[in-house]
């Protein structure tokens, strides 16, 4: 081998030994790190919830009986329509000849309707029912006076009042011998007020408009009235009852009302929950009485020669409260 290669190949062999001696230049990066990405978290929502509905009170059946705050039965009538008045064909009424002219205050017949349900006395109020409310205070306390019938109260003779009636020591028969406005006291004091003269009708005719609390056929062993003695207790004649259950709508004693009298206020239509009129100065009466004929008795018939100021031994009445009243 020539010198010339020798030295070659040791030229070659001190290269591979620098190359292999520096190693591979140093990475001074440092390695990348894996970086936790944000994670998506839930919120769990609040869960709805179904704010609970007011359970609607159940209404009572027609003729449901209860006894209010006050111990006093009442009937339930509930919101209905009926037909209302007299109609043209009166031939079958059997009107005395004095009384022919009242028909015409009874007419037209006309529809009515009534939009809420109410509770009516089951009975006229009762001596002992009124009795209550003078040992109350009744005629002391002023909250239970219109305006008008404390104006007239206090021009009263207050020791004479409520005025003795005969009949009164039965502590069982109708309170009569009371003005419009001691019995609009009266029902006040109970929560109530008298009752519409529709809300009367419909009490005593109902949804069929009959002529009589019974029927639409006369019939004397179910009503005290044709030239009786005197009144009856107030829960006699259950044969006569009307189709809620009151009782002596066509006799005993006749009943106050709340309206003021309009002769002609039935040709006005005037067909939902009617009132009667605004003014007036006399106030309608119902029902027959205990000397009264079998005319006067009927549902529709309409007394009208009474002012509010007025008492007589056959007159009476009976109340009205709210379906939810006491």
């Amino acid at each position: 081998m020539t010198y010339r290669k020798l030295v070659c190949l040791a030229s070659l062999a001190a290269a591979v030994v620098v190359i292999v001696a520096c190693g591979a230049p140093e990475n001074t990066t440092p390695p990348a790190t894996n970086t936790p990405q944000p994670t998506n978290t839930v919120t769990p929502q609040p869960t709805a919830t179904e704010t609970p509905q007011p359970v609607a009170t159940p209404l009572p059946e027609a003729g449901t009986l209860r006894v209010d705050a006050h111990g006093i039965e009442q009937v339930y009538v509930p919101a209905g329509s009926f037909v209302m008045g007299t109609g043209d064909d009166t031939a079958g009424l059997q009107a005395p000849a004095w009384a022919r002219r009242e028909l015409d205050w009874e007419k037209p017949a006309h529809e009515v309707q009534l939009t809420t349900g109410y509770w009516i006395d089951k009975t006229e109020v009762s001596n002992a029912d009124f009795q209550a409310f003078v040992d109350d205070g009744g005629y002391q306390k002023q909250e239970f006076w219109s305006e008008a019938g404390w104006q007239w109260f206090s021009q009263q003779d207050a020791e004479n009042l409520p005025v003795a009636c005969e009949g009164e020591e039965a502590a069982d028969h109708p309170r009569v011998c009371v003005t419009w406005y001691e019995a609009e006291a009266y029902a006040r004091w109970r929560g109530g007020r008298l009752p519409t003269e529709a809300e009367w009708e419909y009490a005593a005719r109902g949804p069929e408009s009959l002529i009589f609390p019974w029927g639409n056929e006369w019939d004397s062993s179910r009503a005290n009235v044709v030239d009786s003695t005197g009144t009856q207790p107030v829960n006699s004649y259950p044969e006569g009852a009307s189709w809620v259950g009151a009782l002596n709508m066509a006799g005993n004693a006749m009943e106050w009302a709340q309206d003021w009298l309009g002769l002609r206020y039935y040709r006005e239509n005037v067909n939902i929950d009617p009132q009667g009129p605004e003014t007036g100065s006399l106030k309608v009466e119902k029902g027959g009485w205990w000397g009264s004929d079998p005319f006067v008795a009927r549902s529709a018939y309409r007394h009208f020669e009474d002012r509010p100021t007025y008492q007589d031994h056959h007159i009476g009445f009976r109340i009205v409260t709210p379906v939810d009243g006491p």
